[in-house]
């Protein structure tokens, strides 16, 4: 049975915080990630953090729409039983690329020609252990850079509640009554849910820069706030900017926001502490952590009070993470003035937090606060910016978040 990828533990170079467009940013990418690659190697694309589970689907076939950022010759897919309590048994695994219309997926149609079977060391089924996840083989698949893909698992029986990622902002597919995994036209494939099934990661071969940036956070990098439909969290407008990058310095951004996570206490998912080995070590080609939770610790029921909390878990993170030879990027916490969780302490608080965030706890700092702040009001992100509960940011919200880390590298 295929090993999930390992990362080499080589520490690397702390970063330096550069100063671009009046805002501090990250220089997430330096030039060193610039290096040519004699032999194909993976990297990964696409990343959906295990979030809750859902009643099974037996005798379904599930149509999952991921979006990828970098493209490579081959693709493999990672697919996960983490939260289940009963082996999950898998009959058919396929990938295909997704039909686009107006530069989204089209539905649950396949490119002709585009659909492969996946395989298990061969096999095209697989039975996933509670708790566990699995790596399909190579699957022979040209995937193009800015694509859709169709992930469609079939789950012949009843294998107890499904491990999924809730909040998907853009529609998945189920096909009832047989297996349709197979099937190119969509037709089958009459009811949409807004929730990933079982699929959590895509990885691509390439031949240059094989390397990867994790976003680790709550909804706001889940996308809460963005429009369905539209790829308009901030880690998709962070991998449509890296195409400014030359080819070989392009890295995959793999989000692993949780809506509902926290820094310091299990919630919607494991901690952000307690689920680095799942979400962040273990993918593949990582080389970059960005880490931008705690706003639900401020607000949520009980509130996190001691700044000292957060700073022991930014600084266990980072150790943690150093270990696997990875930098660390620290995001400051955004305004939520006007929501109802909301007070002054807590005001108080996010400002000592992000005091200490700004002082060195990590290697580099990308303020998100200076992006999106109300100069006026500078407890409130800006009207521009505000999808409308105070907290959460629209499209252009998560484009400032996006533009507030630097690609130049001169920080390196």
């Amino acid at each position: 049975m295929n090993h999930l990828p390992e990362i080499t533990a080589t520490r690397r170079r702390c970063l330096s915080v550069v100063v671009f467009t009046a805002l501090s940013t990250a220089a997430v990418f330096p030039s060193a990630v610039g290096r040519a690659e004699t032999a194909p190697r993976w990297t990964g694309t696409w990343e959906a953090a295990p979030s809750g589970t859902a009643p099974a689907l037996p005798g379904t076939s599930i149509r999952n729409v991921v979006h990828i950022g970098v493209g490579g010759s081959d693709a493999r897919i990672r697919l996960s039983n983490r939260l289940g309590t009963a082996p999950l048994r898998l009959d058919a695994v396929t990938v295909a690329v997704a039909l686009r219309r107006g530069g989204s997926a089209a539905g649950a149609g396949a490119v002709p020609g585009s659909l492969h079977t996946a395989t298990f060391d061969g096999a095209r089924s697989v039975t996933v252990p509670p708790g566990q996840d699995r790596v399909t083989d190579a699957v022979r698949l040209t995937v193009p850079a800015d694509a859709d893909l169709l992930v469609t698992v079939h789950t012949p029986a009843d294998c107890g509640p499904a491990t999924y990622h809730r909040t998907s902002l853009q529609p998945a597919f189920l096909a009832r009554g047989g297996n349709h995994a197979a099937d190119t036209p969509a037709a089958a494939y009459t009811h949409r849910v807004s929730h990933w099934y079982y699929v959590t990661g895509v990885d691509v071969l390439r031949r240059t820069a094989p390397d990867s940036v994790v976003a680790l956070g709550d909804s706001l990098t889940d996308g809460t706030g963005s429009s369905y439909g539209t790829d308009h969290r901030w880690p998709d407008l962070l991998s449509r900017r890296v195409r400014e990058l030359p080819a070989e310095r392009r890295p995959g951004i793999l989000n692993a926001g949780i809506s509902g996570n926290r820094l310091l206490r299990d919630g919607v998912g494991p901690s952000a502490l307690k689920r680095l080995d799942a979400d962040v070590f273990s993918r593949t080609g990582v080389r970059t952590l960005i880490v931008f939770e705690g706003v639900n610790d401020l607000k949520g029921t009980p509130p996190q009070t001691d700044p000292g909390a957060f700073v022991r878990a930014y600084r266990r993170i980072v150790k943690e993470a150093h270990a696997h030879g990875i930098r660390v990027i620290g995001a400051t916490l955004t305004p939520f003035g006007g929501h109802s969780a909301w007070t002054p302490a807590r005001e108080g608080l996010r400002h000592a937090v992000n005091a200490q965030i700004r002082s060195g706890v990590f290697d580099a700092v990308a303020d998100f606060d200076a992006a999106v702040r109300d100069p006026g009001r500078p407890d409130r992100i800006r009207p521009v910016y505000d999808s409308g509960d105070h907290l959460h940011l629209d499209d252009a919200g998560m484009a400032a978040l996006a533009a507030a880390v630097d690609l130049t590298g001169s920080g390196g």
